[in-house]
């Protein structure tokens, strides 16, 4: 040890000792843990005995070809990465959408470099992709990558590595999934790159659906049988561990079913993941009767294992108004259902103090409900429609928040999450997806709230890359503007249309009103030739 409050102390099973003693060792090998290492061998060079071996980990580093700093092996930005789960079987496809926004950042000329596994974790393919100007289109395609590299049926997972990264060492991304039967259509989002020991807000299937479940190593060495696990939410002595062990790199498809047979919707499920893989995908299967076989996929969240109550948060009230605040859209009512579960995010959550608050599209607060102190096992599912029941929202749409009910118990720790799910009465199609509450529009700021990207809070502003349609297919968007406290009476908002190649087409301006939503389409906000313009073709 170098540091001389850490000699005597257990270390890795022994008492450490001061590097000053290497001289008198007789070991035959020095392991220097660390990257980067000339410097620290330099520094006890004198110290090492003749003969002794030195071995540091720059011998497992990444080529400098796929280094975005190569002076500091351990800069975040070199690890720019991400997972995707990406399938082109049976014909059913997967489709990655981002956007090149790390050269707004300033970065130059940056990369992907992209390796396909398949479900047995064996590497299908490794190539590199050059990024378009700041703002562009980054889409990667599985039928593109099929034909391009002469594959048959896989389904697994991609990984993601930037390389000439600036500014955020995040990799956000769309992931769509559609099929050669356009009833085979949704989308989810990025994985989050860390693995965690617990996920939540995985749903049991209602009648006539199957839940299934991605399991994907995000790692190269194997998951064992047995070492991962799901419950019912609350209940942590029914755990059943899935038999299976799953490859290196691997990919597994589990039917929630297959261990949890008598939970039904609205009931969740826990995932017990033991750091094996990143926030997983889940895919829901509905086979109704006499009906096409439609899917949707989404994502379980991160459960946290550190979070306790903050008893402060229920003092906030004066200075941070709503405080913290979980918005979702209320999709039209005359068309859509919206429906809302609460889902417990910490693993020291036991009850979730609840309000719904309606909010029309106008601003105006419509109804407020409190749901009271869900417990952790509960199962409780809101539809929006008990909300605007007798009141109406004016604009035929708008949005739902989720609050902290102080008034039903304190137990809040600033993780407050939920799964919402929205359902089109016309065709029978249905899309869901997870997040958690933040504070927003406040210019006081608590811890890191209101967060921002790229600097510290509050964060005022914001940047949103939404891909409009492709293959025929429509770009919907419901825009909400929430503020935990009284902010500016309408927002500042620009929709701005651009090539693939990031050159701006055409724009709008909207004005959002504070606690109020703007709901659009790609096809009625812009015109035909500006969307063929863009590359879009979109039909309504």
């Amino acid at each position: 040890m170098q540091d001389v409050e850490r000699i005597g102390r257990t270390t890795l099973g022994r008492e450490a000792e001061p590097v000053t003693a290497l001289p008198d060792s007789d070991a035959k090998s020095l392991l220097v843990m660390g990257f980067d290492a000339d410097k620290l061998v330099a520094q006890v060079r004198h110290l090492i005995p003749a003969g002794m071996q030195v071995v540091t980990l720059d011998g497992l580093k990444l080529p400098d070809t796929l280094l975005t700093d190569t002076r500091g092996y351990l800069t975040p930005l070199n690890w720019a990465t991400n997972f995707a789960f990406f399938r082109d079987k049976d014909g059913l496809h997967t489709r990655v959408v981002t956007a090149n926004y790390w050269s707004g950042y300033g970065a130059r000329a940056p990369k992907f470099w992209l390796c396909l596994f398949d479900a047995r974790g064996e590497v299908l393919a490794q190539w590199t992709e050059d990024l378009p100007a700041a703002g562009g289109t980054v889409v990667v395609d599985s039928a593109e990558v099929r034909r391009r590299f002469e594959l048959g049926d896989f389904e697994g997972q991609l990984f993601i590595h930037v390389v000439g990264a600036a500014g955020h060492d995040v990799v956000k991304y769309a992931l769509d999934t559609y099929g050669d039967d356009p009833h085979v259509l949704s989308c989810t989002h990025d994985a989050n790159a860390w693995p965690a020991d617990f996920y939540a807000g995985l749903p049991a299937p209602q009648d006539g659906e199957r839940v299934i479940l991605w399991v994907q190593n995000s790692f190269p060495t194997p998951i064992p049988a047995g070492a991962v696990s799901l419950n019912p939410m609350g209940r942590d002595g029914d755990a059943v561990a899935l038999p299976q062990g799953v490859p290196a790199f691997g990919t597994l498809a589990l039917d929630v079913a297959d261990l949890l047979p008598d939970l039904k919707w609205p009931q969740q499920v826990e995932v017990r993941a033991g750091k094996h893989f990143v926030r997983p995908r889940y895919e829901i299967v509905s086979t109704a009767p006499g009906k096409p076989e439609r899917r949707r996929i989404a994502h379980p969240n991160v459960e946290r294992t550190d979070l306790k109550t903050n008893p402060k948060l229920a003092e906030l009230g004066n200075l941070m108004g709503k405080g913290y605040i979980l918005p979702a859209p209320v999709l039209p009512v005359d068309r859509f259902r919206s429906i809302a579960l609460p889902t417990p995010m910490g693993r020291n959550q036991q009850t979730l103090p609840l309000a719904a608050i309606l909010y029309d599209a106008n601003g105006t607060e419509v109804a407020r409900k409190s749901l009271g102190s869900l417990p952790r096992d509960h199962a409780t599912a809101l539809d929006a429609a008990e909300l605007v029941n007798g009141h109406g929202l004016e604009s035929g749409y708008g949005h739902m928040e989720l609050v902290y009910d102080f008034a039903a118990g304190d137990e809040a720790d600033g993780w407050l999450h939920a799964l919402f799910r929205y359902e089109d009465t016309e065709t029978g199609h249905g899309a869901e997806t997870s997040f958690g509450a933040h504070m927003f529009n406040t210019v006081l700021t608590y811890k890191d709230e209101p967060q921002s990207y790229a600097g510290r809070a509050p964060g005022l502003t914001t940047r949103l890359f939404l891909r409009t349609g492709v293959d025929g297919a429509d770009t919907l968007c419901h825009l909400i503007y929430p503020a935990s406290t009284p902010w500016h009476r309408e927002s500042d908002t620009h929709l701005i249309l651009t090539r693939r190649d990031g050159q701006e087409i055409a724009r709008r301006s909207v004005r959002i009103a504070c606690n109020g939503s703007y709901h659009f389409r790609a096809s009625l906000t812009f015109a035909e030739d500006e969307l063929a313009a863009a590359g879009s073709t979109p039909t309504s």
